[in-house]
């Protein structure tokens, strides 16, 4: 039997806790033709150079792994769920981002995440608070999970207790990204996930559009901005996008993040005795342990020479963010987690036209329940090490993290 090589070490779940060694084989040769003809890119600097490059597309219908691994939508698409702007190239990608945007941040709606900082914190004080009286807690369950889940709805507009509805749902269609998993079975899974999410969305939409409230959902399904409106498909299949998008990823950066933390104690001190270390520590944290290890399913839409290679028009690239992240051509000392690294240029939320639209959002999120945790827990250590991981190399973060505690403080 012939040696896996190192993406199969990076696809197999039982390197799931460790898969930088890995990444570092795959950084000897930054860009890398596999035996089905898609290319993996490793380098920082090539990462972003690609990032950036206009001959590269996000456009998944044109991505021949991704017909390859069912997963395709759009129209014929058994889900029923179009496209979205994350799967978009200009000169789509830009007006549905726009109208998306425009009740979220700047220039229309510069204060919408600013003015979520007191509730965010609301919500973390209320989930340490949940802990008084227990020595034995679950990062994920207790609070990287509740915490931007409720965020996410409240911002969206999601009844209390419809979570419990789409989080089966949801786990099913990530499920659907795992490369390990056969496209067959992909396949499947993304189709019996797809129906029942477009369902639950079509009817948060409707409900919405008959009674609007103050919530992201209720502006862009009522609002006629300078663009217009989305189409029905398209507002139910961008609710989808932001309501899975924008707690999943913050989920792993929060349990990572704590995750890290317990195994430094030294800068877990550092942040109990100053919660303003936690701004530039949530960014190492996104360059250390990001919470996407790659962004599959890009295409090449002429030849691109780069590092040396010429990567076929037509090809399927995947860009290994984590592996650009500890690139020591990049960053010195690349797997030294140092919360204060200056001039810290990190991949964690991608880059280019598709630059993370949530980023700001989930900055807050991680910044606010870090500094809970660290300045409120007493004495909290690893009841196991290394913790259970989700099945995703993709969305990479622990599925639970057990830990101990002696206490609760009071919240300041």
């Amino acid at each position: 039997m012939s040696q896996a090589s190192s993406w199969e070490q990076i696809l197999d779940y039982s390197n799931r806790a460790n898969p930088y060694p890995f990444y570092t084989e795959l950084r000897e040769t930054p860009v890398t033709r596999l035996q089905d003809g898609s290319y993996l890119v490793s380098g920082y600097a090539e990462i972003a150079a690609l990032l950036h490059d206009p001959r590269v597309s996000s456009d998944i219908t044109r991505n021949p792994a991704a017909a390859a691994a069912g997963a395709v939508g759009g129209n014929g698409d058994e889900t029923g769920i179009s496209p979205t702007f994350l799967s978009m190239d200009p000169p789509d990608h830009d007006k549905y981002r726009r109208i998306a945007m425009r009740h979220f941040g700047p220039p229309t709606t510069p204060g919408r995440v600013a003015g979520l900082e007191p509730r965010i914190t609301e919500i973390a004080t209320e989930l340490i608070d949940n802990m008084a009286g227990r020595t034995s807690i679950d990062i994920v369950d207790d609070l990287a999970y509740p915490l931007p889940v409720t965020v996410i709805c409240e911002l969206l507009g999601v009844p209390p207790g419809d979570e419990q509805r789409f989080r089966v749902w949801i786990d099913i269609a990530l499920q659907s990204t795992d490369p390990g998993v056969d496209p067959e079975t992909q396949q499947k899974k993304r189709v019996e996930a797809g129906k029942e999410l477009r369902s639950f969305m079509e009817e948060l939409v409707e409900t919405h559009r008959q009674a609007p409230g103050n919530d992201l959902l209720s502006a862009m399904a009522t609002d006629d901005g300078p663009e217009g409106r989305m189409s029905a498909e398209q507002l139910v299949g961008t609710g989808l996008l932001l309501l899975i998008a924008g707690h999943e990823t913050t989920v792993n950066l929060i349990a990572n993040g704590a995750l890290t933390l317990l195994r430094h104690p030294h800068e877990l001190q550092r942040l109990r005795d100053d919660p303003e270390l936690a701004i530039p520590m949530v960014e190492e944290l996104l360059r250390y342990e990001p919470p996407v290890h790659f962004i599959p399913f890009r295409t090449a839409l002429d030849d691109i020479n780069i590092a040396g290679t010429t990567i076929p028009a037509g090809s399927s690239l995947t860009l290994l963010l984590a592996a650009g992240n500890r690139d020591p051509a990049h960053v010195p000392d690349p797997d030294l987690f140092i919360p204060d690294r200056p001039n810290n240029q990190h991949l964690g939320f991608g880059g280019g036209i598709h630059l993370c639209f949530g980023a700001p959002m989930a900055r807050l999120e991680a910044q606010i329940a870090l500094t809970e945790f660290a300045t409120r827990l007493e004495n909290p250590r690893l009841a196991d090490d290394p913790p259970p991981y989700r099945p995703s190399p993709f969305l990479r973060g622990p599925s639970h993290l057990p830990i101990h505690i002696d206490g609760v403080t009071a919240h300041h």
